[in-house]
């Protein structure tokens, strides 16, 4: 083996055992509660962030540091969440949309905290816990991944688990006390999150919104092991991190070496493509089970609320009536998730994607860009943009239409995590691109309905 691909190899399992430790939380909280936790990242960075403050702010030793962070605070921020956010769902009969949904504003709480309370620039100065080999990490997630197995196939613990997972109220009805249990889940996916953020902090951009968002898009290698095994969840992370690293290696020339490229440093994210749109049995009931989404009459007066507020912004001048030239579209937006959810009793967490590609698109044609399509006018241009992108979302909720649960808000996250990987963060879809209002609407007054 070479020197490059031994040491590129090793690269890859560093990546891999923090991808892993994501893998190991997200399923035994998934399997202890039924949640899918998108809030995991910001945990991870939430304790990340506190370590330092111990270390480098407070002076405090490194050791008794973390244990504090890992033993304490990532524990006990998921007792608060099983307490105090998700229990009283469960308690109401909420389904795995509204948690999900519950999920995500724990995710914006705790990153706008971060952000208020130690700023949004990225922290280069992150305490070492341990050195930056794979080894270290490697037996981490090994020795964890195996003494979570071992507890919940010869534990009574783990006996309670996987009664609850199959019937939590039969569970209840033979004494288990289910809230423990899933106060344990809780416990434990934080831990592990808190130790993904630990590890990572000293090698990435430590920011309120960098990790995170780093942290979810591995949610591919939970996905892959349907939310159940752990060893799957292991080798997946492990390897996608390796083959990942081992792309760097190739450089070939003309147009596919961007793509390439692309590809090579996002591959978790072509991994969770790949899981949650291709690889059968994932968004099964077995593994992400849905019940049915009660809908909720529209009170009398709401139209006429939205009316009047949609309506007020004409009433502005200058800055204001500029900044207002964005309701109407995300009102659109916003109308789009009402359809999905209300209608289907499935969350859709793309939008954002398809709406950006509908600008793209429109970009593109308006400039004479678009492969096969002469150039157009704004307004055509815009129309031909809304034919083009909705075979997108129809090829994105096809798979989830046989199946149950979370699908569609796992494929829909998939794609919005690779749109903006693929093409919003790359030169060669956006640059030199721009796009002037159609003719007659240049005023904000006039372009605003």
């Amino acid at each position: 083996m070479s020197s490059l691909t031994y040491d590129l190899t090793l690269a890859g399992l560093s990546v891999g055992s923090a991808a892993a430790l994501t893998g190991i939380g997200l399923i035994v909280t998934y399997r202890a509660t039924g949640v899918l936790n998108f809030a995991h990242g910001a945990i991870a960075m939430v304790c990340a962030y506190a370590l330092r403050q111990f270390v480098v702010e407070w002076g405090w030793p490194l050791w008794p540091a973390a244990a504090v962070t890992l033993v304490v605070l990532a524990p006990g921020l998921g007792v608060v969440l099983e307490r105090w956010v998700f229990r009283p769902l469960s308690v109401l009969g909420s389904d795995p949309a509204q948690t999900l949904v519950a999920s995500i504003g724990v995710f914006v709480l705790l990153v706008g905290g971060a952000a208020l309370l130690w700023g949004q620039g990225a922290r280069d100065d992150a305490p070492v816990l341990v050195p930056d080999e794979p080894w270290g990490q490697l037996a981490i997630v090994l020795v964890l991944a195996a003494a979570v197995a071992a507890v919940i196939r010869w534990t009574r613990v783990g006996r309670e688990l996987r009664a609850v997972v199959d019937d939590r109220q039969l569970a209840v009805l033979g004494g288990i006390d289910a809230d423990r249990v899933a106060a344990a889940g809780w416990a434990f996916g934080s831990f592990t999150a808190g130790l993904t953020g630990v590890l990572l902090a000293p090698y990435v951009r430590l920011d309120p919104y960098g990790m995170p968002l780093l942290v979810m898009e591995v949610v591919a290698v939970a996905v892959a092991a349907r939310m159940r095994s752990l060893p799957v969840a292991v080798v997946v992370a492990l390897g996608v991190g390796v083959a990942q690293s081992q792309l760097t290696r190739l450089h070939p020339a003309g147009w596919g070496e961007p793509l390439l490229q692309a590809v090579g440093a996002n591959l978790f994210v072509v991994a969770l493509l790949v899981a949650a749109l291709v690889l059968p049995g994932v968004g099964t009931r077995d593994a992400l089970p849905r019940t049915a989404t009660a809908r909720v009459p529209t009170p009398p007066g709401a139209w006429i609320v939205a009316v009047v507020l949609f309506l007020l912004p004409l009433g502005f001048a200058g800055r204001d009536l500029h900044t207002s030239v964005q309701v109407p579209a995300l009102g659109v937006v916003l109308l789009s998730l009402v359809v999905v959810t209300g209608r289907s009793g499935q969350i859709s967490l793309g939008q954002a994607a398809y709406a950006g590609l509908g600008a793209l698109f429109t970009a593109l044609l308006a400039a004479g860009r678009f492969p096969g399509l002469p150039r157009l006018p704004e307004l055509a241009a815009l129309a031909v943009a809304v034919l083009l992108v909705a075979p997108l979302g129809l090829l994105t909720g096809w798979p989830a239409i046989s199946r149950q649960g979370l699908a569609l808000a796992l494929a829909t996250f998939a794609v919005g995590v690779g749109v903006s990987r693929f093409v919003f963060a790359q030169p060669y879809a956006t640059s030199g691109l721009s796009l002037d209002r159609p003719a007659g609407f240049a005023g904000d007054r006039a372009y605003y309905p």
